[in-house]
């Protein structure tokens, strides 16, 4: 199995995330063992979760911003606005052509 290649950009994203996860954690006063314990994931995989690692699946981060109160809900934000994903298919939006009468 070939490893995934993550690109630097998307590298700093996750580093991103992982720590807002982790100041969401500690401005509701959460231990670090609490969300390992609410999420069923060692201490370990939350660490590497805070500190955004990709090696860690998407299913381990969702379990993890469940465990803060209910924060997997976010998750409904990705690519809910997708500009332009809608602009290539309004443009490819075919207009229906008049039928002549007899």
């Amino acid at each position: 199995m070939s490893k995934a290649v993550i690109l630097p950009q998307t590298e700093r994203i996750l580093a991103t995330m992982g720590e807002q996860i982790k100041l969401a954690r500690l401005r509701r006063h959460i231990p670090m063992y609490i969300i390992a314990s609410r999420s069923g994931l060692s201490r370990q995989t939350v660490i590497s979760i805070e500190k955004g690692l990709p090696s860690v699946s998407i299913g381990n981060y969702a379990m993890v911003l469940h465990a803060l109160q209910g924060m997997d809900s976010e998750l409904l934000n990705v690519c809910k606005d997708d500009k332009m994903g809608r602009t290539i298919q309004d443009l490819e939006l075919k207009t229906p052509k008049r039928i002549r009468r007899r």
